[in-house]
């Protein structure tokens, strides 16, 4: 009996230390681990590199990363092109995965569902912008990579080079079970940033529409184009990409370095989508465009390289309007992804293993990738 009484108080005394414990435990592991790779200086190469992610909240869902594509935007960031950097960068926002964990409020996804996550993690969700399903816009909105997260302790965000991503269910994908999936990370950039000013403009059939630039975003571009009935001539500045964009449905292909290419087109495109991402005279295509025409910019140069418009280039060509695009919202990505698997509208891509990354860089820099690359984060070990 005494016995008894005695065991009884350590009994509960280690209970409540294992308790304790386990909830020590638990509140350490809280944190995502990561594991992807890194660059730790503007002049450096990618090396592995692990680190942690926020917890999966309520609303959160953690997504392992099947693949991720490489964005010129991507080498900008990395390289310090557009401003000063914080290292370590794990860049990518281009990402495609399954959902492996959900927050208790979830309801958009299922444990095993396909998902993407693009530029945009987090946004206010309150103001106009925000309304109106235009995150992009938001001035707290928190990219995806290389940005203060302000709802998460002011984190660093890390991107898609890495195996897994913690985001808020508002900002994922529904990707569609029947989606090629190792070629949909791309459209959560170049098929956002294409779609949404071609809907913009109101692009439709019969309209002659111009793409400037035929590489990643350019080549996506005319297939949204060519799928809504437009008239496509494409605009580059070499041979070997004329008989890929005929194949994809454009009408004309123009090498600019071939000044008998490019007499007669002046007043000729209701819509000019530039895609360049290089030094070019934009005054050029204003010309080309009818009055009341559109020429919406997407490609944005480094600083050194980026090309401006005389004022009296806008005087000259009156009533032609140039403007910017940034992505899409949330909404409307989710129905261009809808709408491009549906309509078997896919970038064409090379599959890498991550250990290549940097010799991908150097070929998307001189352009020799068609058109997309994208990491098979399998290889990741």
């Amino acid at each position: 009996m005494l016995t008894t009484h005695i065991l009884k108080p350590v009994l509960v005394l280690a209970i409540l230390f294992s308790s304790a414990l386990c909830t020590q435990v638990v509140a350490q592991g809280n944190h995502v681990h990561s594991k992807g790779y890194a660059l730790s200086s503007k002049d450096g190469k990618f090396t592995p590199y692990e680190f942690k992610r926020h917890a999966v909240g309520d609303n959160d869902v953690l997504i392992d990363i099947l693949y991720a594509g490489i964005c010129h935007s991507d080498l900008h960031h990395a390289w310090e092109d557009w401003r000063k950097e914080t290292y370590p960068m794990v860049p990518g926002h281009e990402i495609a995965g399954r959902v492996v964990q959900i927050g208790k409020n979830v309801t958009k996804f299922k444990v095993g569902d396909y998902a993407g996550v693009g530029c945009m993690v987090n946004s206010c969700g309150e103001c106009e912008h925000c309304e109106k399903g235009e995150e992009q816009y938001c001035n707290k909105r928190v990219l995806t990579y290389a940005s203060k997260d302000i709802f998460h302790n002011n984190e660093l965000t890390q991107g898609g080079y890495s195996n897994n991503i913690v985001v808020s269910e508002n900002f994922a994908i529904k990707i569609p079970g029947n989606a090629q999936i190792e070629k949909v990370a791309p459209l959560f950039c170049a098929g956002i940033m294409t779609y949404s000013p071609i809907k913009f403009t109101h692009v439709k059939k019969g309209d002659k529409v111009a793409v400037a630039g035929f590489g990643g975003l350019g080549h996506m571009a005319l297939q949204y184009a060519v799928g809504l009935g437009a008239e496509v001539t494409v605009f580059d500045i070499t041979e070997e990409k004329r008989q890929h964009a005929l194949d994809m449905g454009a009408v004309k292909y123009v090498n600019v370095n071939n000044p008998e290419e490019l007499k007669g087109l002046d007043d000729s495109f209701r819509v000019i989508i530039s895609t360049i991402p290089a030094k070019y005279d934009p005054a050029m295509y204003i010309r080309m465009l009818r009055i009341d025409g559109e020429m919406v910019v997407l490609g944005l140069p480094s600083k050194e390289n980026t090309p401006s418009v005389d004022i009296s280039t806008l005087i000259w060509s009156a009533r032609r309007k140039i403007y910017g695009s940034q992505i899409g919202g949330i909404r409307e990505t989710q129905e261009m992804l809808d709408y491009s698997v549906a309509n078997n509208i896919y970038p064409q891509v090379e599959v890498i293993p991550i250990q290549k990354v940097d010799e991908a860089y150097e070929k998307v820099l001189a352009g020799g990738v068609k058109y997309r690359y994208v990491i098979d984060m399998s290889s990741l070990k």
